[in-house]
């Protein structure tokens, strides 16, 4: 099976001996950062440094013109990331024989939230999520569509893999995440990440909801939650995360139809932005450039991951990269949908210290390709200890 390797151009450039290092794992591709979110990232075997802290969402190159005059806008990386950070590490990556593949987070954007807080996700109580752009809203669709297709093609990119291409809700690892407890289930999340936003609002209105009966309807679902009332039946169980169990727990908790409505509203609202970012990338791109989405496929869900119709989504992209570090049955729906030449990559954290099992690689890999993956992505190569990074040759090369 082919498999890539995440990398954040921090990993390579300054350390010679990186691209070699990832080559020689095995991998055939590496999946290079080309805009990213904030975040603080360990690098085990720099020579000049060992934390990393990127202090905001940014694009690891230097803008284009296109973005003069525009209010949403990306905005440059600080000292992580300096100049064409991004094609500093294509270069070294290509030279190690690697295929370069773009990677590019969209809608999860904290600082695009602090400085345009009109552009986020409010919910039913009036709460803003700064990390959680509103897909709903034109400037911020059009802002994410330009983005998708600037950032994708980068020089030398053979394609490129589009995370939070979706909606993105209350469940995130923000700053020091407070936000455990009270154990919401998958119908909580949901309705916790449903938005209420001018654009949200009008969408509602046009299926027939009130949207202010409809915000104190989630906010009424929503108190046997806070008070700590058993499990309202939409949390998903050990093992049934692809399955769509909890939607039952959201009809039960907010009542069919409007629950319905509600998800018909976000459904087609992601799959629309959907449509014109990859059309956007495509018009962008040499021919042959290949698009992948993260995603999971049950369309109601949110994150970095956004759950997506598989069929639709499999129409309008060459494939998808599936989460699989907590199983592989996210596979499924969509190797049910699978078109010829599709790729279907599951995702495993390769990562010991994040959950991942490195050590059953070639194991999970087998189980994966069973259920229908073509394809590997592994996650990160530039977080992984040396122990980490000797399993992970050790498994692949047992493939």
């Amino acid at each position: 099976m082919k498999a890539s390797a995440f990398v954040y151009p921090w990993d390579v450039n300054g350390d010679p001996a990186a691209p070699g290092r990832i080559a020689a794992l095995g991998v055939r591709q590496v999946t290079l950062a080309a805009a990213y979110h904030s975040t603080r990232a360990l690098t085990p075997r720099h020579p000049r440094h060992r934390v990393v802290t990127a202090e905001h969402a940014a694009v690891l190159y230097p803008a284009g013109s296109r973005w003069q005059g525009r209010a949403l806008r990306p905005y440059p990386a600080g000292d992580w990331a300096p100049g064409d950070a991004y094609g500093e590490a294509a270069a070294a990556l290509a030279r190690a024989g690697l295929e370069v593949h773009s990677w590019v987070v969209l809608a999860h954007n904290s600082r695009l939230g602090a400085e345009h807080p009109a552009t986020s996700v409010v919910n039913a109580y009036g709460d803003r999520y700064p990390w959680a752009p509103c897909i709903a809203q034109p400037a911020t669709r059009a802002y994410l569509v330009d983005l998708a297709a600037e950032a994708a093609v980068r020089p030398g990119a053979a394609g490129t893999e589009l995370e939070s291409l979706g909606w993105y809700g209350l469940q995130h690892l923000h700053a020091h995440d407070k936000t455990g407890g009270v154990g919401l289930g998958e119908a909580g999340q949901y309705l916790m990440s449903l938005c209420f936003c001018p654009a949200c609002r009008a969408g509602y209105d046009d299926l027939g909801l009130d949207p202010d009966e409809l915000a104190a309807a989630v906010r009424s679902a929503l108190e046997p939650v806070w008070r700590g009332l058993p499990d309202d039946g939409g949390a998903a169980r050990p093992g049934e995360a692809g399955t769509g169990e909890g939607w039952a727990g959201v009809e039960k908790l907010l009542g069919t139809e409007p629950a319905g409505a509600t998800r018909a509203w976000r459904d087609a609202t992601a799959r629309s932005l959907q449509e014109e970012a990859v059309a956007a990338v495509r018009a962008a791109a040499p021919e042959g450039f290949q698009v992948l989405l993260h995603a999971d496929p049950v369309s109601h869900h949110v994150g970095a991951n956004p759950g997506v119709d598989p069929a639709h989504v499999l129409s309008v992209a060459d494939g998808v990269v599936v989460p699989c570090t907590g199983g592989p049955a996210l596979l499924g729906p969509f190797a049910r949908q699978r078109r010829e030449k599709a790729v279907i990559a599951a995702n495993l954290t390769v990562v010991s210290g994040m959950g991942g099992s490195p050590g059953t690689l070639a194991a999970d890999a087998a189980r994966a390709r069973e259920l229908g993956a073509t394809e590997l992505r592994l996650y990160h190569a530039g977080l992984a200890s040396d122990a980490d990074l000797e399993a992970v040759r050790e498994g692949l090369g047992a493939l």
